[in-house]
């Protein structure tokens, strides 16, 4: 049986594809998914898993170089992109590497996620829930 913490079987196969500078989509319950990018869907219920939960068991097995967020969620959602911003710091720090996040308008970020490898649909539910993850390359591999 597997020991590491992805125990979903389609998330777990996606980080084990992903390159340097390939990018993943995390996003709620509510972002329209496009035709292309492998789609892993793990919303239960409204609310689970959450958006945050994810991100933090997917950064246990995959390096986070930068991340690319709707400008909006600092507007509609300002205490989830705080929760957002001090969990992908803590992530960062636990990496060892900085992760930058940059902004671009919601309908930009939409248009990217038809270029990402995946896109992984959680079950939350808070508007601007959404994240470009770009891959990095783990300090293990540039030793």
């Amino acid at each position: 049986m597997k020991k590491t913490t992805l125990l979903n079987a389609p998330l777990s196969a996606v980080v084990a594809r992903v390159g340097h500078t390939d990018t993943l989509v995390l996003c709620d319950a509510g972002l329209p998914i496009p035709d292309g990018p492998e789609r892993v869907d793990l919303a239960v219920v409204k609310g689970l898993p959450g958006f945050l939960d994810v991100l933090k068991a997917l950064a246990s097995e995959l390096q986070i170089e930068r991340i690319v967020i709707a400008e909006e969620m600092a507007k509609i959602s300002p205490d989830f992109e705080r929760q957002f911003r001090d969990a992908v710091g803590k992530i960062g720090d636990a990496q060892e590497q900085v992760i930058l996040i940059d902004t671009i308008p919601h309908q930009e970020f939409k248009r990217r996620t038809s270029q990402s490898r995946a896109i992984v649909r959680t079950g939350e539910c808070t508007s601007y829930a959404n994240a470009l993850i770009v891959c990095g390359v783990s300090s293990a591999f540039t030793r």
